[in-house]
């Protein structure tokens, strides 16, 4: 089963992926130099040039993976209790939210019309300036009258999460625009 990006345990999967994407890529390039060497044996060669130009892509895997390594998951109990009580709201996991100064992992996410709450466990996280950094995306593609929230107390977030369900299943929600909402917040996280 493949995991999607704002599902939950993509961080994990996307770890495990570029981990394996570098090494690869990293013994291509290694494998070019020597295969090089061997054939002509000197290092000026047209497969050191080509080895050369695949480091390139075999950096921005390492560099993606560096930024991966430092983040985790969401528990698959707090994933399940989430979504259990958030059946009629559009919902996004395991998002690492990125500025142009910083790198904001948000847990969940869940987006109720023009309603979007988030959480956070991680205390390092400037919960204002992740919310108005969101908004201030939303409004550059046309999504003026969106409420943003994040949370580090889950329990509040949970709360909160429950009342936007509760309104949800009383009026009728738009969910085309929930998914567009959801598809730019996850245009904006690694």
């Amino acid at each position: 089963m493949k995991i999607h990006k704002g599902e939950a345990g993509y961080i994990r999967v996307q770890k495990k992926k570029l981990a394996i994407q570098t090494v690869l890529s990293f013994a291509l390039v290694a494998a070019l130099v020597i295969t090089g060497y061997l054939l002509n044996h000197t290092k000026l060669n047209l497969l050191t040039l080509v080895a050369i130009l695949g480091c390139l892509p075999a950096c921005r895997t390492l560099v993606n993976l560096i930024m991966m390594l430092g983040h985790r998951s969401i528990n698959e109990a707090t994933e399940i209790e989430i979504s259990g009580c958030t059946d009629q709201l559009t919902p996004a996991y395991d998002l690492i939210i990125t500025s142009e100064r910083k790198a904001m992992p948000i847990d969940a996410v869940v987006i109720s019309r023009n309603t979007v709450c988030g959480y956070t466990k991680n205390a390092k996280v400037d919960t204002a300036y992740a919310a108005r950094h969101i908004k201030s995306i939303l409004r550059q593609n046309k999504f003026d009258k969106v409420t943003v929230k994040i949370f580090h107390d889950y329990v509040a977030f949970l709360s909160r999460a429950e009342g936007m369900n509760n309104i949800a299943a009383v009026e009728k929600s738009d969910k085309k625009t929930e998914e567009e909402i959801r598809e730019i917040i996850l245009d904006i996280s690694l």
